[in-house]
């Protein structure tokens, strides 16, 4: 199975050397299951010729915020839509679960409550699950037919599905700590309050359900769920 990776972002330099882009990350993460990968860089206007490029679509993060203005954006947004119409699997991650809701008629926005940052407890499919946050915007307003699957206590619309055609989740499961303590460290400071940067420093030898959530994400592209 061919699985089509739109990276809408590229990794800090410091994390690029030493652990790939976000494409590499995704791939090592639900590696093993028997999926090809193809990696579109829309962010720098590079898209598939059609939604049967691929078998399956994953949307990565990305620094940028769904709701800026970007000339990749619009045709992402209608490249979403058109793989929701055809009924393939999508995933969308952290900006990808953001962009796929605004979309699909949701709404994001910069969260006036703050960031959350690193080892973080989510409850999803009923089960609590710790997993690598690293986000201040939020799906706020969910589109129709949205159905919210996962949340944490800062984050009220932490996975969404719809319709078992598209399954998103806004932290990061294809980070591993050592992402975190870099961006703690490159691109934390002054930016995010030093005491929650403090916490999520002090949280990073902790393990994190990341190959929980590669084998759903496996599962569904599958059709499994």
């Amino acid at each position: 199975m061919k699985i089509g990776i739109l990276q809408t972002g590229h990794a800090p330099d410091v994390v690029l050397d030493e652990l790939g882009d976000y494409d590499a990350m995704f791939a090592r993460l639900i590696d093993g299951h028997g999926f090809d990968f193809q990696t579109w860089n829309v962010v720098d206007d590079d898209f598939p010729g059609a939604v049967d490029a691929a078998d399956g679509w994953l949307v990565t993060g990305s620094k940028h915020g769904a709701y800026e203005n970007h000339p990749w954006i619009p045709p992402l947004e209608e490249f979403i839509r058109a793989v929701y119409a055809d009924g393939r699997p999508m995933v969308g991650v952290c900006f990808g679960h953001q962009i796929i809701a605004q979309a699909l008629g949701g709404t994001v926005v910069k969260f006036p409550g703050g960031w959350s940052v690193g080892r973080t407890d989510y409850k999803i499919g009923g089960e609590s699950l710790p997993l690598n946050a690293w986000h201040q915007d939020q799906v706020v307003a969910l589109p129709d037919g949205a159905q919210v699957v996962g949340q944490s206590d800062f984050c009220e619309n932490a996975a969404l599905l719809y319709d078992n055609r598209i399954w998103t989740i806004q932290p990061h499961p294809e980070f591993p700590a050592r992402v975190i303590e870099q961006l703690i460290t490159h691109r934390g400071r002054g930016v995010v309050p030093d005491a929650q940067l403090e916490a999520a420093q002090q949280r990073l030898p902790e393990t994190t359900a990341n190959q929980a959530i590669a084998d759903h994400m496996a599962a569904f592209f599958k059709r499994e769920t």
